[in-house]
This record gives structure tokens, C-alpha cells and sequence, in this order.
């Protein structure tokens, strides 16, 4: 699938371009857009306005052949709404739309035609970015292990964004970024949906070698026995029920100056969680393969960054290993020493995914970082609390940690990947106390996707955090089920944002 930005001047009419199809829109109330009433010399659009073929709400389609005075092969009409309040949805619904209709045409090509700043609060960029993301979502096929192969994609693989002479060049970076986001996108997806089976910490590790191969980036991968001289007894008391080793990788893309303090990414990689001995109900056990989707987002944005040349330090840590029950398995009522110091009473083995981080949030002190964002398919109750569509995110409330949060949200929004703030506060520290160790690795049912944060805040006293549940977001299940690549564009768009604050800084 390629895209590509058209500019549109004075002297190129949309009548006169050659296209397999032209995509332009109508709003509610009969009115055209301005690429649309260029078209209706003859009054061929109006009167399929005028028949009712088309209402001008988000995402009706009418597909025209043969217009008089157009060199198009085609052209695709789509609805956009009311002009006068045209909303992110129902732009996005236009977008789907036409990108579902673009499948079904024979054409290989089409020229997108659409006012693009004409959502409310979002601009060009924004609409470049959800056709991007609408396109290669649409295109994906999970069909890695299948030995027959789902049909590939028909109709349309070229799309021509259309823009104004003075918007070219902002277009072209928008789609720059977009592509480099929906490609780390499209490699978190496919990680996700692979089996554990497959996907295992080995995996993983190879993947990261790869990428750093590609994009000559620097690579370490520590094994069992040096994760036993760093202490990580919390870390590898999950991996003692597992045959598969357990892997730690670090990842670094050096692309700012290098005194600059990095920006530090932490992904939980559980690469299948049965629960441990605190075993896991049998239905819906299958997606646990997702536990290790906050490694598989660290690794698609080093893909985004890295093909975008950011000028910024980011390193990725990646503690990834599998949680199994079997004799050597860790038990409810172990106590055991992370790297910290801090003695852990595990109460349930299936509360996992804190037990690994905390040893990596520990490790991460020797990079001296701006700030750190551990990502982490970590509790349930986020799914409860916040449901599919925000990822939780949970920080300190202090001045630079309220200004990582609105970094955070800020690009959360700007990418559509969104989050919510969640409390974090020192009361919720009483539900971790335990009678024989520093602390508890649960807190109880109450709040717990709070306690479970407040659990990693103890080990991340020495710079600036930031944590993000990603349970609610990172797959979807049922008829849909599959990986989403999330949040690779809220983390991808927050790494870009302080490349840009690092160079003005500079400047």
C-alpha cells in the first residue's frame, strides 16, 4: 500500500487529473465541497444530490462513472455531515467509508480530494494520520499461521492525498510520521497475534536484534545468569515455573546529543500468563498471549523512531519471560528479594506483571533518565474502570509529574490513542502492607488497578514516571479479536513532541 501527498495549484484542476477514482464530499443540506462543485460543471453531482441517492451524512457513499468534463475513471462521493460542525467521528466515519468502498472498485489508484482541516479542533495532519492508520488497518491480515492464506486485499493501493500548494510541505511530514507510526503499529499487531508458542522471550529478543540490525541501533540482551548478579529476584521468581529462559533486553536509539538525559520505555512482556499457581480460569485463557503487549508496543515505537531518524536518546527495556505453574513454580506466600532491596510477599502469582517491572523500573536508575514510561497489559480493574477505550495512566502528582501526564494525554489526543489520568496516592499504599515483607504484591479488589500502580511507584522514587495499564486497549476479543497496536501512536507521538521541544530548546 503506498501514499503519496498531490498538490493541488491554480493550474490543476481536479477535472483535468487522471485518476482510477476521485474521492470528493458533500455535506448535509445538499452542499458540496469546493474539489465537488468543481466537478459539477454539468449538475451530474447535484442531481444525485437532488435524487436522494445520497443524504450528506457521515459515511454515505455514491459511486459515479463516466462524468462528463471529469478525466477520472471514477468518482466516489462520501458524506461529511453537517459542514457548519463536522466532528473527529464523523470524519473518521467519511474515511472508513472510503477506504471500505476503495476495496470494492477496480481501479489500483485514487486521489483523495477532502477538505482536511475541516474537523473540529483537529488539522490536516490529524486526517492525513486517521486515512493513514483507517487504510493499513484495513489492509492487515493476521493469516502469519495460517497454511492457507485469507484472500489479499483488491481494489485501490494507491492513494494520492490531495493539498493546497502551501500546505505541501506540512502534508508530506505528516504522512512521513504516519506511515513510520502505522508500520511500528503493524509490527506490534503482528507480535501480539502470535501464539506463545511462537512468541516466545527468545522471540522477542531475536526481534529487538533485528530491529537493531535494520536500524543500526545499540542492543543488549542479559540471560538468566546476569539477571542473578543484578539481584532481580522479583523478576525471576515469575520465570521459575517456565522451561522457556527468561531475557531482559535494552534497546537504545541515540539520536539526540549525548549528554542528553534519555527518555526511558519499559514494556511488561509476559509472553503467556497462565496465572502461575494461582491459576487462571480456562475460558479466555488463549489471550494471554497479549500479556506481552506492552514489550510488543516499546518495539513497534522503536520501529516509528527509528525510521523517522528522531533526533532524541529513547532506550527500551523489556523484561519478558513466561508466568507457568509446575513444581519449581513460585508459590502464594513466597517471599522474595527484588533488586531494589525491597522483600515482596507474593499473596497471588497471577498479579505477575508488577513483579517483572519492578526490577526493570530498578535497573533503569543507571541511565539517569528525563523520565520513564513503563507500559503494561498489568490489571483487569483498568478494564472495569475505564473499558476499551482510554488507557489508564497513573503518575505522581508534583510538578514534573503533572507535566509528563499532560505530555502523556496531550499526545494521546493528538494521535486519537487516548488515555485517562487515574489517582495515585499514598492512602492507597496501606492496602500493599504485609506482616512479613516490605510489601505485598496485591492490594485487594478495591482499586486495583490503582494499588497496582501505587505497588511500581515504590520503585521508581529516584526520576520522573509515568505508568500505562494498556489492559483495556491493547487487544480487542470476540469476532474481532486481534491485537491493536496501542499505543504505539500515543507513545510514537510523545517522543516526537519532545524531539521537537529538545530542538527549539536548543535553538
Amino acid at each position: 500500500m503506498d501514499f503519496s501527498i498531490k498538490t493541488l495549484d491554480a493550474k490543476t484542476s481536479v477535472t483535468a487529473i487522471k485518476t482510477g477514482t476521485l474521492v470528493v464530499g458533500v455535506f448535509e443540506n445538499r452542499k458540496l465541497t469546493p474539489a465537488a462543485q468543481a466537478l459539477d460543471k454539468m449538475g451530474a453531482i447535484s442531481n444525485v444530490l437532488k435524487s436522494g441517492d445520497i443524504s450528506g451524512k457521515p459515511g454515505s457513499t455514491v459511486l459515479l462513472r463516466g462524468l462528463t468534463g471529469v478525466t477520472a475513471e471514477r468518482v466516489l462521493l462520501v458524506g461529511l455531515g453537517n459542514e457548519a460542525e463536522i466532528t473527529e467521528k464523523s470524519f473518521s466515519s467519511a474515511i472508513q467509508a472510503v477506504v471500505r468502498a476503495l476495496t470494492t472498485v477496480g481501479a489500483s489508484d485514487a486521489l483523495i480530494a477532502l477538505p482536511l482541516d475541516t474537523a473540529k479542533g483537529r488539522d490536516a495532519a490529524w486526517a492525513i494520520r486517521t486515512l493513514v492508520f483507517c487504510a493499513r488497518d484495513n489492509d492487515y491480515r493476521s493469516d502469519t499461521m495460517k497454511s492457507k492464506k485469507d484472500p489479499a486485499p483488491t481494489g485501490v493501493r494507491k492513494f494520492s492525498i490531495g493539498v493546497t500548494v502551501a500546505a505541501t510541505a506540512a502534508a508530506k511530514v505528516a504522512l512521513t510520521e504516519a506511515t513510520a507510526l502505522a508500520n511500528g503499529m503493524e509490527l506490534a499487531k503482528e507480535l501480539g497475534n502470535l501464539p506463545g508458542n511462537v512468541c516466545t522471550p527468545t522471540y522477542l529478543a531475536n526481534t529487538a536484534k533485528k530491529l537493531a540490525k535494520d536500524y543500526k541501533l545499540g542492543i543488549e540482551v542479559l540471560d538468566r545468569k546476569q539477571l542473578e548478579a543484578l539481584k532481580m529476584g522479583s523478576f525471576l521468581s515469575v520465570t521459575n515455573g517456565s522451561d522457556q529462559p527468561p531475557k531482559f533486553i535494552v534497546l537504545k536509539h541515540l539520536g539526540g546529543k549525548t549528554k542528553d538525559a534519555p527518555t526511558v520505555l519499559v514494556g511488561k512482556g509476559i509472553t503467556f500468563d497462565t496465572g502461575g499457581i494461582s491459576l487462571k480460569p480456562g475460558l479466555g485463557m488463549d489471550e494471554m498471549k497479549y500479556d506481552m503487549c506492552g514489550a510488543a508496543s516499546v518495539l513497534g515505537t522503536f520501529r516509528a523512531i527509528a525510521e523517522l531518524e528522531l533526533k532524541l536518546n529513547v532506550i527500551g527495556v523489556i523484561p519478558t519471560c513466561e508466568n507457568m505453574p509446575s513444581g519449581r513454580a513460585t508459590k502464594p506466600g513466597d517471599i522474595v528479594t527484588s533488586m531494589s532491596g525491597q522483600t515482596i510477599e507474593v499473596l497471588n502469582t497471577d498479579a505477575e506483571g508488577r513483579l517483572i517491572l519492578c526490577d526493570a523500573l530498578t535497573y533503569v536508575e543507571r541511565f539517569k533518565p528525563a523520565a520513564v514510561v513503563d507500559i503494561a497489559t498489568l490489571t483487569g480493574a483498568c478494564v472495569v474502570a475505564l473499558g476499551h477505550h482510554n488507557t489508564g495512566l497513573f503518575t505522581r502528582e508534583d510538578d514534573a509529574h503533572d507535566q509528563l501526564a499532560a505530555d502523556l494525554l496531550s499526545a494521546g489526543k493528538s494521535s486519537g490513542d487516548t488515555a485517562w489520568r487515574m489517582p495515585i496516592q499514598d492512602v492507597y499504599q496501606e492496602q500493599l502492607k504485609s506482616n512479613f515483607a516490605d510489601i505485598a504484591n496485591i492490594g485487594g479488589q478495591p482499586a486495583g488497578s490503582v494499588t497496582a500502580a501505587c505497588f511500581l511507584e515504590r520503585f521508581t522514587k529516584k526520576y520522573t514516571w509515568a505508568h500505562l495499564d494498556i489492559a483495556g486497549t491493547a487487544w480487542r476479543s470476540g469476532a474481532a479479536k486481534g491485537a491493536t497496536g496501542r499505543p504505539v501512536p500515543l507513545l510514537s507521538t510523545y517522543l516526537l513532541n519532545q524531539a521537537k521541544k529538545a530542538s527549539k530548546a536548543r535553538a
